[in-house]
């Protein structure tokens, strides 16, 4: 006896599912900005591994800055396919989602900007992506120093709550990815001897 299924899945075209793939790529980039501003920034300055840690974590910052630029784009291409054909229920639901996802996106380009801002005050010229020296945004300036420190860390892990709060509105997708991590890093079991 043959199913059908009454519920098929609704179709994606491929700007969405490329807005997911960059999607993915950012967390894996905040990921590891995270990991290692909370490292860097308990290093003692006498640990040889400072410097290039802090020069690893300004080339990732910028490197997803320039993958929020992209993902900007394709969303704008996602939401023009999608609110041209029919425009949004403005339901309290909708709100609540697009005033969380605009957080995110707030805190995507602040929190880069403020490291800007924080690296640029305390000396010119020493943000590189991967060696290349990038143009300062903002002027040499040794009292902002501590106003850039400030706001690059509490942006940041204000940032760090936002993601939690959207983790918990996606908990569905979130548990599902959990299933598949944990289905590929268990060991399959070996197949007895007949």
């Amino acid at each position: 006896m043959t199913t059908i299924n009454t519920h098929p899945k609704p179709r994606q075209n491929s700007a969405f599912k490329h807005l997911m793939s960059i999607h993915w790529w950012m967390s894996i980039g905040y990921l590891i900005l995270f990991c290692t501003g909370t490292i860097m920034a308990r290093l003692p300055r006498e640990v040889f591994i400072r410097p290039s840690m802090y020069d690893f974590h300004k080339s990732i910052g910028a490197l997803t800055m320039a993958i929020l630029t992209w993902r900007i784009l394709v969303l704008l291409r996602v939401w023009w396919r999608k609110y041209t054909k029919k425009f949004p229920k403005f339901t309290p639901e909708w709100i609540k989602t697009v005033a969380l996802h605009t957080s995110l996106y707030i805190f995507m380009w602040v929190v880069p900007v403020t490291g800007f801002l924080l690296s640029n005050s305390f000396k010119s010229n020493n943000v590189k992506v991967f060696g290349i020296v990038l143009p300062d945004m903002f002027p040499e300036k040794s009292a902002m120093v501590e106003i850039g420190r400030s706001l690059h860390f509490w942006l940041g892990y204000t940032f760090l709550a936002f993601i939690i709060l959207h983790s918990i509105q996606q908990k569905k997708v979130v548990r599902s990815l959990w299933r598949k991590f944990t289905k590929a890093i268990t060991p399959k079991h070996k197949l007895s001897n007949n």
